[in-house]
């Protein structure tokens, strides 16, 4: 039989004391944190819209059109209009048909500009640098808008300048000047801006493009083959309210008696962008990227 062994004295447990400073190594960032805003915003949307090949492609097109069928509208009625020239009648509204078909350049680039984005995945990257949604929507209308703006003024007045040098026409006045180029300018830049919409609500290129480009013509040309005695005042209404009468109202060229006049088609444009923009943002909010 073994015989039994006394018991261990138990040690005391060490004394551990923690070093001084700090348990994990720090690391300071040599890019400066600070709070985003709109401007930050802005300056992507402006790297994005400059940076892409559609933007030069869709704006020098809108360039070409509208500045090429405006002179060649001069250079014909110059060249065939006679002794009486445009018989007392504002040479500004010769360029009606370029910016008419350059508008649907406008239109394009506005719905890419959303769309496009949701098309590629971009749309997850920019939202994860600019979490609010609002924010985002605004930088790309208040940068796209500017864009639009400004490229149309200048080929508008580029236009209007040379209608007034090459047709034998009167001068025209003042008001006449300022809406045949900042009103009308204002006037697509909105049309464009409400393509953005469109593309941000539908987040397809295709689709939101044939939507805007139906809005363009489809009035018009439905109005022109409704024959029927009981059309007649829807008739005269699409006629009176289509995108390309409105852009005539601008030379007081319209192509009814009735309907908007003066800065009229402006404020109807206007409150149907606000009227969109409220719809994206809503739906912007409330869906997922």
């Amino acid at each position: 039989m073994s015989t039994p062994q006394p018991p261990m004295p138990q040690s005391a447990a060490p004394n551990w004391q923690a070093a001084p400073g700090p348990s994990y190594p720090t690391y300071t960032s040599p890019i400066p944190v600070v709070r985003t805003h709109l401007g930050h915003a802005l300056a992507s949307e402006w790297t994005k819209i400059r940076s892409v090949r559609s933007t030069m492609w869709t704006l020098g097109v809108f360039v070409l059109l509208v500045v090429g069928i405006g002179l060649a509208a001069a250079a014909l009625v110059s060249a065939n209009a006679g002794d009486e020239g445009l018989g007392g009648e504002s040479p500004l509204g010769l360029g009606f048909f370029g910016l008419l078909l350059g508008s649907m350049c406008i239109i394009t680039l506005g719905v890419l500009t959303t769309a496009s984005e949701y098309g590629t995945g971009m749309i997850r990257t920019t939202m994860t640098a600019c979490p609010s949604r609002s924010r985002v929507l605004l930088a790309k209308s208040i940068v796209f808008f500017s864009v639009a703006f400004v490229v149309t003024l200048a080929s508008a007045l580029l236009v209007a300048l040379a209608d007034v040098a090459l047709v034998d026409a009167r001068e025209p006045t003042g008001s006449e000047w300022l809406k045949g180029t900042v009103g009308i300018s204002l006037y697509i830049a909105l049309l464009g801006l409400l393509s953005l919409v469109v593309g941000s609500i539908i987040r397809h290129s295709a689709g939101a493009i044939t939507i805007m480009i139906g809005l363009l013509l489809a009035p018009l040309v439905i109005a022109l083959f409704m024959f029927s005695e009981s059309l007649k005042d829807l008739q005269q209404a699409l006629f009176e309210y289509s995108i390309p009468n409105q852009l005539s109202v601008f030379y007081a060229q319209s192509l009814s008696r009735s309907g908007p006049s003066g800065w009229d088609p402006l404020w109807i444009m206007l409150a149907i962008t606000a009227a969109a923009f409220a719809g994206a943002y809503f739906l912007l909010e409330k869906r997922d990227v």
